[in-house]
C-alpha cells in the first residue's frame, strides 16, 4: 500500500486535449493528453494493452519495447480502476477501437485503488443489484451502466428542448411543504424549526399557481412518496416531469404529452446509438397515434373477461395488469370516476361523476397522470371536502383562487418509468443514480 502511495504523481500542468471519442485515424501522429480510469490491462509478451475509460468512451493504450522505461515501470504498478493521465501520440490501427490507439511517451498515476471491486468493467457475471447499489458510483463505471445514464441525459435534454420551443419556462417549487398536496398519509414528516412539515409529494399546487402568471410552466425535480411498497416500479424518491398550461383542457395536454414522448424517444435514439448498442436494445420507433380509451370502456372490457373490478378501482391489481399488458405500447385511459382522482381534477360539466382526468400507460405500467384542473375556488373547496380534506389546510392555495384563475390543465410524468420503457429495464432502480426505497437509505 505504501509503495502504491509513493508511486502517485501530481496532476501538475497537464490538461486534457482530447476525450477518447474525439480520436480517429485522422488524428494519426498527433500528440494527445488523455485522462481516465484503467478499465482493463492485458499483457501479451513484451506488449501491454491498456483500455482507458473516460466519461465519453474507451481508448486503447499500447506499451511496447520502444516505450520509455519510466512508463514501463509504472505499468507494473497499475491495477484496474487506477486513475491515470497519458501523454503520447495517436496511431491509426485498424484492429483498435474506432481504428486508433495511443502510444504513450509519459504516464501519470493519479490514484490506485486499495481494494478490488467485486466485478470488472466488462464482466458478464456481476453481483446482485443490491450489492452493486451499495457501491453505486463504482458500478456506474461499467460502460453498460454508464450508457443507461447517458440515455437518461439525452431524454432530459430533449424534454427541456421540446418544452422550451413551445414557450414553456422552467420553474422550481418548494420541496418542504406545510400540508399534503394530494391528501393521504403517504408523506415523509420532518421537523421544520419548531413546526411539522413534509417532503413534497408533487409540485401540483405550486405549478397551478404559477400558471396563472406564466401560462406555460414545467419542472423536472424530485418528489417523495412514503408508501410501503415492494415492487420493481416504485421509488420513495423519484424524478417527476411536471407540466402545466393555461387556456387548454385535458385533450390538449394529452396531445402535448404524446408529442413530447415521441420527440424524446426519437431524439435519444439518434443521439445515443452507441449507448443503445451497448445495452443491447433497439431504439424505440413510435408510429401512429397513442390509443385513447375511456375508463368506462376499459372497465367493461375487463368485466367481460371476468376480471374482478369495481367501479372506481385503479388498474394496478396483478390480474388487471396482466390484461393491460396485452394492449401493448403507449395508450391513454381517460374520463375516470371523479371519486378516484385527486381533488384538483375537474369533474365534467354534463356528468360530475366523471372527471377530465387521464393516465398514460405503457402496457400495464402507468407513466404519467394528468387532467383538466378545477379553476373555481368554490368548486375546489367542495372537492376538498368530498375528498375528506380540510380546506383550512389549503388556505394558502384557495386564497390565490380569490384573485382569479384561468382554465388550465397539466400532467406529471415519472422520469424513471419512462426510462424503464426506453431502455427496456425491468427494475426501476437500474435507471436511478442512487435509488431510495423502503429498505435503502444509502449510499
Amino acid at each position: 500500500m505504501e509503495a502504491a502511495k509513493s508511486a502517485l504523481d501530481e496532476l501538475g500542468d497537464w490538461r486534457r486535449t482530447h476525450y477518447s471519442t474525439d480520436l480517429s485515424p485522422r488524428n494519426d501522429g498527433e500528440e494527445v493528453v488523455l485522462f481516465g480510469i484503467v478499465a482493463s490491462i492485458r499483457r501479451q509478451g513484451a506488449i501491454n494493452f491498456l483500455i482507458l475509460s473516460d466519461c465519453k468512451g474507451l481508448i486503447q493504450i499500447v506499451i511496447d519495447s520502444k516505450t520509455s522505461q519510466d512508463v514501463v515501470r509504472k505499468m507494473g504498478v497499475l491495477k484496474r480502476h487506477s486513475y491515470i493521465g497519458v501523454k503520447g501520440r495517436a496511431r491509426a490501427m485498424e484492429k483498435a477501437p474506432r481504428g486508433v490507439e495511443v502510444v504513450p511517451t509519459e504516464l501519470k498515476i493519479l490514484s490506485i485503488p486499495s481494494k478490488d471491486p467485486p466485478f470488472d468493467m466488462f464482466g458478464r457475471i456481476v453481483p446482485s443489484l443490491e450489492k452493486r447499489l451499495d457501491i453505486r458510483a463504482v458500478d456506474m463505471r461499467r460502460p453498460h451502466v454508464k450508457a443507461i445514464f447517458k440515455i437518461r441525459d439525452s431524454v432530459i435534454r430533449g424534454i427541456r428542448a421540446f418544452l422550451c420551443e413551445r414557450g414553456f419556462i422552467e420553474v422550481n417549487t418548494p420541496k418542504l411543504i406545510s400540508s399534503a398536496t394530494e391528501g393521504g398519509a403517504a408523506l415523509f414528516p420532518i421537523l421544520y424549526y419548531d413546526k411539522e412539515a413534509f417532503l413534497a409529494q408533487s409540485p401540483q399546487l405550486y405549478k397551478e399557481q404559477l400558471v396563472s402568471s406564466f401560462e406555460r410552466v414545467y419542472e423536472i425535480g424530485p418528489i417523495f412518496r412514503a408508501e410501503k411498497f415492494s415492487t420493481d416500479r416504485h421509488l420513495s424518491e423519484s424524478i417527476s416531469v411536471d407540466v402545466e398550461m393555461a387556456y387548454v383542457d385535458y385533450n390538449d395536454v394529452m396531445d402535448l404529452l404524446e408529442e413530447l414522448i415521441k420527440y424524446v424517444v426519437k431524439r435519444s435514439g439518434e443521439e445515443c446509438e452507441d449507448e443503445f448498442r451497448l445495452i443491447g436494445v433497439e431504439p424505440m420507433r413510435l408510429d401512429g397515434a397513442f390509443g385513447r380509451f375511456s375508463y368506462g370502456e376499459v372497465f367493461e372490457e375487463l368485466r367481460a373477461k371476468g376480471v374482478p373490478i369495481s367501479w372506481g378501482d385503479d388498474l394496478s391489481s396483478a390480474q388487471i395488469r396482466s390484461e393491460l399488458e396485452g394492449m401493448g405500447g403507449f395508450f391513454f385511459v381517460k374520463d375516470w370516476p371523479t371519486k378516484s382522482k385527486a381533488f384538483y381534477i375537474k369533474p365534467k360539466r354534463d356528468d360530475p361523476k366523471i372527471c377530465e382526468g387521464f393516465d398514460l400507460f405503457f402496457g400495464s405500467m402507468e407513466i404519467a397522470s394528468g387532467g383538466t384542473r378545477v379553476d373555481s375556488g368554490e368548486l375546489l373547496r367542495s372537492r376538498l371536502i368530498e375528498s375528506g380534506l380540510n380546506p383550512a389546510s389549503f388556505r394558502y392555495h384557495l386564497e390565490i383562487f380569490e384573485y382569479g384563475m384561468p382554465p388550465h390543465a397539466g400532467f406529471g410524468m415519472g422520469l424513471e418509468r419512462l426510462l424503464m420503457v426506453i431502455t427496456k429495464r425491468e427494475n426501476i432502480r437500474e435507471v436511478a443514480f442512487f435509488p431510495r426505497d423502503p429498505s435503502r437509505l444509502i449510499p
